[in-house]
C-alpha cells in the first residue's frame, strides 16, 4: 500500500484533489483547472510525495481525460467507481450533501479501504472498438429519423406511401413517379428528394463504418462472429464494454452484470424471481438481438425457445431463458478466445487484468446472482451455433 493516496474529483475544467495517509489523515488538498497549467501544478503536488496512489473517480466517463494524463505521465492510478465514494461519503458524514473536497477525500478512503480496485492503463483496441461501435450506433439512429421524415413525406406525394424497408434506390424511383403541379408538392418533392441524398451519404458511412468494424474486430483473434446473430456491431460492443473477461468469476457473474440473470424475490414460503432491468443495457440489447435473429433461424436457440414455451411459459419469459443461455454461450466463447490466443484475459492482443472496460467493478448482490436452472447444459441440442 502507498504511503499515501490522492483522491481526485475530476469535473471538465476542474479537478479537486484530497491527499490522506494510511491513518486517513488529510496530509494536503486543493482544487486545479484541466488546462496544461492546471494539471501541471496538479501533478507538482501530488510528486511531493514519494510513495504515491492516485485514485480517479470514473476513469470512463468525466474522469478519464484525467487518468490518461496522470498514465501517460508514469502514475499509477486505479479506477474509484462512484458508487463506492457515495456510499463512503454517506458513511463518513451522515448525509448525502457533497462538495468537491468531500467527494475527493471519500474516493481516497475508498482507495485507501477497498481491494481489487481496476489499475488504469493506456488506451487500447478496446476503447477503439467503442468509438467506433458508438458511431455505428449514432449512424443507425440518424437512418431512422432520415427514413422516418421521408415516409412522412411520400406518404402525401404518393397514395399509400412507400413500403416499410425502404432503401435509398427504392426511394428515388419511387419519386421518380411523381409529378406534382402545386407549390406544395413540388416544394414536398424537393425535401423528400434532399431526405434521399441525405440517405444516400448515410448508407455509404454505415458501410464504412461496418467495414472498419469488420477489421478492427478480426485483428483481434476474437470469434464472436462465428455466432449466429452477432456482426460486426454486436462483437465490437461485446469486445469494448467487456474488454477482460476475466474480470468476471463466472458465468453468472457474467449474467448477472449483463442483466439477463433473474433476480431473487423471494419472501418467506414465496419463492420467486422477477426481470432484472440492471446490468449493462448495451451488452443485453446485443444479447437481444442474437436471440431475435436465432429466433427467425433453425438454430438450437430456436428449439430451446420452443420448449420453454411447452412448459408453459409465456413468449417473453421464454425470450428471458434464451436470453440467458446466450451469456453464457458469449462468455464460454470469449474464455476460449482468451485460451486460445494466449495474449491476455481480453481475448485479444494487448489485453491485460487492468483492461480500460466500461463498468470496470462488475459487483452483484448475492440477490442478482443468476439461477441454476436456465443455464444448465444441453448436450443434446447445442447452443453453439456456427453460421
Amino acid at each position: 500500500m502507498a504511503q499515501v493516496i490522492i483522491g481526485v474529483d475530476p469535473h471538465k475544467r476542474s479537478a479537486t484533489i484530497e491527499i490522506i495517509n494510511a491513518r486517513e489523515k488529510t496530509v494536503g488538498q486543493g482544487r486545479f483547472g484541466t488546462d496544461r497549467d492546471g494539471y501541471q501544478a496538479m501533478l507538482a503536488a501530488g510528486r511531493k510525495h514519494k510513495d504515491r496512489l492516485w485514485a480517479v473517480e470514473g476513469c470512463n466517463g468525466i474522469g478519464r481525460h484525467v487518468a490518461q494524463r496522470l498514465v501517460a505521465d508514469g502514475e499509477t492510478v486505479v479506477d474509484v467507481p462512484a458508487k463506492l465514494s457515495a456510499r463512503a461519503r454517506v458513511f463518513a458524514t451522515g448525509q448525502g450533501r457533497k462538495t468537491d473536497p468531500v467527494d475527493a477525500r471519500s474516493v481516497a478512503v475508498v482507495a485507501l479501504r477497498t481491494e481489487g480496485l481496476r489499475q488504469v492503463v493506456t488506451d487500447d483496441t478496446t476503447v477503439a472498438l467503442r468509438l467506433l461501435v458508438d458511431r455505428r450506433d449514432q449512424l443507425g439512429r440518424a437512418r431512422t429519423e432520415v427514413v422516418s421524415r421521408l415516409h412522412h413525406l411520400l406518404l402525401e406525394l404518393v397514395p399509400g406511401g412507400a413500403k416499410k424497408d425502404l432503401s435509398a434506390q427504392q426511394a428515388r424511383a419511387l419519386l421518380g413517379t411523381v409529378r406534382p403541379r402545386d407549390v406544395v408538392g413540388k416544394t414536398r418533392r424537393r425535401l423528400a428528394s434532399e431526405l434521399i441524398g441525405e440517405l444516400v451519404v448515410i448508407d455509404k458511412k454505415i458501410k464504412i463504418a461496418k467495414q472498419e468494424l469488420t477489421d478492427l474486430v478480426n485483428s483481434t483473434g476474437s470469434r464472436l462472429m462465428d455466432l449466429t446473430g452477432i456482426g460486426p456491431s454486436g462483437a465490437a460492443r461485446l469486445l469494448g464494454d467487456i474488454a477482460d473477461i476475466a474480470r468476471f468469476t463466472s458465468r453468472a457473474h457474467f449474467a448477472s452484470w449483463n442483466g439477463t440473470a433473474p433476480i431473487d424475490a423471494s419472501s418467506g414460503e414465496q419463492n420467486r424471481h422477477r426481470l432484472s432491468r440492471a446490468g449493462n443495457r448495451r451488452i443485453n440489447r446485443a444479447l437481444h438481438i442474437m436471440a431475435i435473429v436465432q429466433l427467425r433461424r433453425d438454430t438450437a436457440g430456436r428449439r430451446y425457445h420452443r420448449r420453454r414455451l411447452a412448459e408453459g411459459k409465456t413468449s417473453m419469459e421464454a425470450l428471458r431463458a434464451l436470453k440467458r443461455r446466450l451469456s453464457d454461450i458469449v462468455y464460454r466463447q470469449m474464455v476460449a478466445d482468451t485460451k486460445l490466443l494466449g495474449t491476455g484475459p481480453g481475448g485479444h492482443a494487448g489485453a491485460t487484468l487492468q483492461s480500460s472496460a466500461a463498468d470496470p467493478n462488475p459487483e452483484i448482490d448475492t440477490s442478482e446472482k443468476s439461477l441454476p436452472g436456465p443455464a444448465e447444459p444441453q448436450p443434446r441440442t447445442p447452443l453453439l451455433i456456427i453460421t
